[in-house]
């Protein structure tokens, strides 16, 4: 794999795990505010800021199965033709 391929994996995984996070934290967050404010908690905000973070995630997949795709084809193999087995 040359190296800006492997470049753009690293991080397409630090996106990704990055999102997760972020995800995590603003659950807390949330949590945490949800329970102080009560009523004058701005939800509608974080509901927002959550919906960013699906789109977000979604762009990341979308990304990560363009970038199997693209280096697939490039070793002359066919994304739909490839299996993934559990033994060696």
């Amino acid at each position: 794999m040359e190296s800006a391929e492997k470049e753009a994996r690293r991080a397409l995984a630090r996106l990704q795990r990055s999102l997760e996070k972020t995800r995590r934290e603003l659950l807390a967050l949330r949590g945490a505010l949800e329970t102080a404010e009560g009523e004058d908690f701005p939800g509608e905000d974080y509901a927002t800021v959550e919906g960013l973070l699906d789109q977000a995630h979604d762009f990341a997949t979308r990304e990560g199965r363009r970038l199997q795709a693209k280096i697939l084809a490039a070793g002359g193999l066919e994304p739909g033709r490839v299996r993934r087995t559990g033994g060696l």
